[in-house]
Order: C-alpha cells, then sequence, then structure tokens
C-alpha cells in the first residue's frame, strides 16, 4: 500500500517536471536552436581585416552583438551559399570564430551604417539574417577610424 502512494508520487513529480520544466532547462534547450546565439567571449576569437582583436574592443563587440535584436532571416537556396558568404559590398565584416565542442562555426557580421548583416557558417549550413543595433554600427566606424590611423 505505501509503496503505490510512493510511486504516484513519484510519477507525479516525475510528470509535472516534464510537462513544465524549470525555466534554465528550457533556456539551455532554446540555445541549443537559436538562430542568433549569444556568444561568451571567452569562447570566441574575432578578427578585422585578419588581425585579431584586443580583449576589451573583442569583449565589447561580442556584448553589443549580444544585444542585438534580430530582425529577419535570409532564404539560402543550395548551390547559392557563396552569394552570401562573399556578398559584393565595400563593407569589411568581422569574423568571428566560435569553437563549441567538435563544432566549428564562423559568423560573418557586416556592420554598415544602415544595417548589420550576419552570415554564420557551421559545418556545410549557412544561415543569413539582418540584425538591429546602433552600437555595432557605431562599433564599426570607431575600428574602421582606428585602423586607418595606424595605416
Amino acid at each position: 500500500m505505501t509503496w503505490t502512494i510512493a510511486l504516484t508520487v513519484l510519477l507525479g513529480i516525475v510528470l509535472k517536471m516534464v510537462m513544465s520544466p524549470p525555466s534554465a532547462v528550457v533556456d539551455w534547450i532554446f540555445s541549443k536552436f537559436a538562430l542568433h546565439p549569444k556568444l561568451n567571449s571567452k569562447d570566441v576569437t574575432v578578427t578585422y581585416l585578419e588581425k585579431h582583436l584586443d580583449e576589451i574592443e573583442k569583449t565589447r563587440l561580442i556584448e553589443n552583438f549580444n544585444d542585438a535584436t534580430f530582425l529577419k532571416q535570409y532564404d539560402i537556396f543550395p548551390g547559392k551559399e557563396n552569394l552570401f558568404l562573399q556578398p559584393e559590398t565595400p563593407v569589411t565584416p568581422f569574423v568571428i570564430t566560435v569553437k563549441r565542442g567538435k563544432k566549428d562555426c564562423k559568423i560573418f557580421v557586416y556592420c554598415s551604417v544602415d544595417y548589420v548583416y550576419v552570415v554564420k557558417q557551421s559545418n556545410k549550413k549557412v544561415v543569413a539574417y539582418d540584425l538591429r543595433s546602433e552600437n555595432l554600427q557605431k562599433f564599426n566606424l570607431s575600428a574602421k577610424v582606428a585602423t586607418k590611423d595606424v595605416i
């Protein structure tokens, strides 16, 4: 008799956890499938004009990238990936390299005055989308000014 009550209570607890999991579990599951991932500055390397950004600039860029608002995703048809990976634009991208376990992911961030365009390439899959972030657009302008002063 006590076993049936204990099993019923245990089954109720398990059923309750499955039907409404804690928010930490839900956040973890959604982060695995997120189109616009939240990045940690310790896990990434950022290059601009084939030069690594220093830690302060890298951290600032990653924070601005994480705070950006997702606008829309572009449809990429098979065979047209190169049009998105190498667009015809005068804007030089920031290249963010992310290593999560065995997966390598490259994120190309094209920041211009009007928009922020992102192309994410992992393995053979390419995804392109737009972001809204005034801080990223201003960051791009300050980075270009800094590199022009050096050259």
